[in-house]
């Protein structure tokens, strides 16, 4: 279905090739998932499949690209838009209509497709991805992981024998993650679609995929059984991590399979206690952040209904829950992005109103890092980004560009912000608002694009600003994070406040928001592989 020989990508300037040498042929109805660290070229290596490398997306492309027998070179991405569509990693970017149910249906109009087929194929889509509540709904109302599953389902309905996604899943609950990958586990095996996706969140998709391609630094391994490709590579999910603590073979890849090994691990730790750092972090007794009987109405509905929130300075706090609950529209009340119907918030000791100070003023005491880092970065390299930062915040020269070296590994400096990766993109935006150095900190979906290394880097930060006094508040369905850092998690749920509590009693006692390890090692509450190897090394 999908072929490369010898496939090469260069962009102009860039020090090296995005794709080397590249030889894979994908056949029909496999699900494909592609495995490799931030900016290693996957999101490249997709775009080839449809033609956007090299027709829009610049660089020169050496080798050949053949989908469905046909070269992407020689037919540009509209031409293969009845065989091949690709979902991007900002889905809002790519929509054309402005409600749920006309973006779904705008792909098969403009095919030529008859009435009767296009409703028809709507409802059987809106069902499948559970859309249909949403159908009416004007796009620029929805959270960011809805959008995402608009997005795939109005790729889906146009009818492509190939799927190819740039992070699916980067934006939804756990919940709705396992929905849009069940839909595309049967589409693959029901229906004979190819899919082609890249993730880092490998805990969530991994066990899904037939075969799986490795990525670094442009090279792109042969395809692998799931089991020895997580062997092989540099990165892998927490169930894989706590395989290769205790040395299970074969590996496991799901939960269910790693239960099945597990009984020893629980004899072995009996009655230990976890002792993870965040729990012994001291906290500060006074209130950074205080909301109270907070209202906001958005596109006419009301987001948030009375919600009460005090955050302790020094504290990593997550804000958890489905799409749609209201946890970006609560970091943007308490940022004073959205006017508020009721209620008070209240930033500090002193008690001041963020929404009663001027954007500059309130930056340096409020900074949020949006789900789209890309609406912070106006420079034309990612060195006169930094530099403009400290400029701003009356920073010390390099100030960001040392932050942004500790988070992301280092960034070439010549790059243009909007040739970085998007988890590239994340970490330049997150240095750009430290460099002012805020009292608090929130950040949405912050490890969207992220690999292992580069949220375990991210969480380090975190968790060294949390004890130097910043108060860290994040948005996030990526529960290995919060089981990393949080000392206390939230759940909203319409727009409510339903589960507020410490970390380890909410995550472990959650089927929704349990991380890996919690789950395999259930009854005990365990949450991260860490936690579990400084158990063993003192039992032993």
């Amino acid at each position: 279905m999908i072929t490369f020989e010898h496939v090469s990508v260069q962009y102009a300037d860039a020090p090296a090739p995005s794709l080397r040498d590249v030889t894979l042929e994908i056949p029909e109805g496999e699900l494909v998932l592609v495995v490799g660290p931030t900016g290693s070229g996957k999101s490249t290596l997709l775009r080839t499949i449809n033609g956007l490398v090299p027709h829009f997306s610049g660089g020169t492309l050496t080798g050949r690209v053949t989908v469905d027998g046909l070269d992407t070179a020689e037919h540009r991405p509209r031409d293969l838009a009845t065989v091949v569509g690709l979902v991007e990693q900002n889905p809002s970017s790519t929509f054309v209509t402005d409600v749920v149910e006309d973006e779904v249906a705008y792909g098969m109009e403009t095919m030529g497709l008859d009435s009767t087929t296009i409703r028809r194929r709507v409802e059987e889509t809106l069902d499948l991805f559970g859309l249909t509540p949403l159908r009416a709904r004007a796009l620029r109302t929805l959270s960011g992981g809805q959008q995402q599953r608009v997005a795939i389902a109005a790729l889906f309905a146009a009818g492509p024998r190939v799927l190819v996604l740039d992070e699916p899943t980067s934006a939804l609950d756990p919940v709705a993650a396992e929905e849009v990958l069940a839909s595309l586990h049967r589409i693959v095996h029901d229906l004979g679609v190819t899919v082609v996706l890249a993730e880092h969140r490998l805990e969530r998709v991994v066990h899904h995929a037939d075969r799986v391609v490795l990525v670094d630094e442009g090279h792109v391994s042969e395809l692998l059984d799931p089991a020895e490709a997580m062997l092989r590579s540099r990165i892998y999910p927490p169930v894989v991590g706590l395989s290769r603590l205790v040395g299970w073979s074969p590996t496991p890849l799901s939960i269910r399979d790693a239960r099945r090994k597990a009984a020893a691990l629980r004899d072995a730790l009996g009655t230990s206690t976890p002792r993870p750092v965040a729990d012994l972090r001291v906290i500060g007794p006074a209130d950074a952040v205080t909301v109270d009987g907070l209202r906001v109405s958005r596109g006419g509905r009301i987001v948030l209904d009375g919600v009460d929130l005090a955050v302790a300075r020094g504290s990593v706090t997550t804000l958890m829950g489905r799409n749609g609950a209201g946890k970006s529209t609560l970091l943007g009340a308490i940022a004073a992005q959205h006017r508020l119907a009721g209620g008070t918030v209240r930033i500090g000791a002193a008690g001041d109103d963020p929404h009663a100070r001027s954007a500059r003023e309130r930056v340096r005491t409020v900074g949020l890092v949006p789900q789209q880092p890309e609406l912070l970065l106006y420079a034309d390299t990612v060195a006169a980004e930094c530099a403009a930062a400290d400029e701003d915040f009356g920073a010390a020269p390099g100030t960001a560009r040392d932050l942004l070296d500790r988070i992301s590994g280092g960034i070439d400096p010549a790059v243009h912000p909007r040739d970085l990766s998007e988890g590239q993109r994340l970490e330049l935006a997150l240095a750009v608002i430290l460099s002012g150095s805020p009292e608090v900190l929130l950040l949405d979906e912050p490890t969207r694009g992220l690999d292992y290394g580069a949220k375990k880097r991210l969480g380090e930060m975190l968790t060294g600003l949390a004890a130097q006094g910043t108060t860290v508040l994040l948005a996030t369905h990526d529960v290995e994070l919060a089981a990393e850092v949080a000392d206390r998690v939230v759940i909203l749920a319409d727009g409510e406040v339903v589960t507020d509590g410490p970390a380890r009693e909410v995550l472990a006692s959650s089927p929704a928001f349990a991380p890996q390890v919690t789950k395999v090692l259930l009854p005990q509450t365990w949450l991260t592989v860490a936690e579990v190897a400084g158990a063993l090394a003192r039992i032993a």
